[in-house]
């Protein structure tokens, strides 16, 4: 007799603290009975279910077989007789090839099977490939394999209904920011406990130089929720653009409520990002809203990005001006623009000359040519830096192209 006190106990648990509904508990115990009553009672092939009362705690076990006929399953005389001949070991000679070597059908199982003209004698209107239900006798008295092995299933079920409700949960915020904490290192991977399943950061979504301690709080942006044979996988990225994009959707109203857009990102995580923005209201200073009052907006994501430098220009149609903007913030000459983007050719971006002063050039490809390359990446043109004093030898890192 089960104890239904504790048994209401464990579901209203599973439920609150795992997020498994008491429907799949209930499916998990009913299965577990049911493979431990065929495990003790039952007999080979046999499909066994049982039905558990939550209220009573009575158990109702029924055999099912489903309807058949020669179609869906093999039938003939011909397979018994082969089956005693082969358990005997008595072939003495090999089995000529047959031509039924493309029958699908299975094999005819008395245990799991019913032919559909016996079937009729029971139910008249019953359709081939029905399932019919034969009650079974009353048990309750498992043995130990029995009960251990209904042990493993209802441990199997919650483990299966776990990673369905996680994948549910998680799918819904793929793509947005999540909190956690550290777990552990492992191989430059950083694994982060989010409740009931762990995300992983794998080193090239990180921060350079970031540092966090175990059981340390981490936000970081939901790239992605795979389906794997062992359970959940969730990709977490502190370095992905689009985490930028979210801190700044938390902290601009202006953004959550669409009145303005991010329409580019380039960034290198750790070090720089350039932000082009624009606005769907002629009243509202885009640049503005991100900065924040007094910069406040903007200290704040760089705070969560350890001090990562962050530039934010307006987003504009002429090509020209934007690309100027865009190399902030180095004073702009003269933009030439060499060649169109095609979008037939090979090379989708456009290619431009920026001129600048001689004392603006270095500021203007950044160290590194940092600055140059984030604003190509940024606009998608390829981007040439010279000097107003006359031809300048060309630095690699002014000729970056846009990813």
């Amino acid at each position: 007799m089960f104890d239904l006190k504790v048994i209401h106990s464990v579901l209203d648990q599973m439920e609150d603290e795992r997020g498994i509904s008491r429907e799949k508990m209930l499916d998990a115990i009913e299965q577990a009975l049911g493979t431990a009553y065929k495990k003790e009672f039952g007999k080979r092939g046999q499909i066994i279910r049982a039905h558990f009362d939550i209220n009573s705690g009575d158990t109702i076990f029924n055999q099912v077989k489903i309807v058949a006929d020669d179609t869906t399953v093999r039938v003939d005389d011909q397979v018994d007789h082969d089956l005693e001949v082969d358990e005997r070991h008595q072939r003495t000679e090999p089995q000529e090839p047959t031509d039924d070597t493309d029958d699908t059908r299975v094999r005819f199982d008395p245990e799991k099977h019913i032919l559909i003209e016996t079937a009729r004698l029971i139910k008249k209107d019953v359709a081939l490939g029905e399932e019919l239900i034969f009650p079974l006798e009353p048990k309750d008295d498992f043995g130990r394999i029995a009960a251990q092995t209904a042990k493993q299933v209802i441990i199997q079920k919650i483990r299966e209904a776990e990673k369905e409700s996680a994948l549910k949960e998680f799918g819904q915020k793929e793509g947005d920011i999540i909190v956690g904490h550290v777990q552990r290192f492992e191989r430059g991977n950083i694994y982060v406990d989010l409740g009931r399943v762990t995300g992983v950061m794998p080193y090239d979504e990180q921060i350079p130089g970031e540092r966090f301690k175990p059981g340390e709080r981490i936000r970081a942006l939901l790239v992605a929720v795979d389906e794997t044979p062992r359970g959940i996988f969730l990709k977490l990225s502190r370095s992905h653009p689009q985490f930028l994009e979210k801190l700044f959707e938390i902290e601009t109203p202006e953004l959550q409520n669409g009145t303005v857009e991010i329409k580019a990102i380039a960034r290198e995580a750790g070090s720089r990002s350039k932000v082009a923005v624009c606005s769907h209201d002629d009243h509202i200073d885009p640049v503005g809203s991100m900065v924040g009052q007094r910069g406040v907006r903007v200290s704040t994501v760089m705070s969560e990005l350890g001090g990562e430098k962050i530039d934010i220009i307006e987003w504009l149609e002429d090509a020209k001006e934007f690309i100027e903007d865009s190399l902030s913030p180095a004073q702009v000459l003269k933009v030439e623009i060499l060649s169109e983007a095609n979008a037939t050719g090979t090379d989708e971006r456009g290619h431009a000359s920026v001129t600048v002063a001689p004392d603006q050039q270095s500021l203007a490809i950044g160290r590194g040519g940092q600055n140059v390359r984030l604003a190509a990446k940024l606009t998608g043109w390829k981007i040439d830096i010279v000097s107003s004093a006359g031809p300048t030898e060309k630095p690699e890192e002014a000729e970056t192209q846009a990813e």
